[in-house]
């Protein structure tokens, strides 16, 4: 599992959309010092909403 990367302060990367909160994934790719970028972001975000579909359909 990553940990935060640096101490900063994140309300400043939080942004709302259609009245949700949202952080961009170049932010937490940055925050959490991934090597590949929004990439690795991008596929942990994909892999964990397919363990949560299969929950929900079976």
């Amino acid at each position: 599992m990553y940990e935060l990367k640096e101490n900063i302060d994140i309300r400043n990367l939080i942004y709302e959309v259609r009245g949700k909160q949202v952080m961009l994934d170049s932010n937490l790719a940055v925050l959490y010092g991934c090597k590949n970028g929004t990439k690795e972001i991008n596929g942990a975000v994909k892999k964990q909403f397919i363990k949560i579909s299969r929950k929900i359909l079976l």
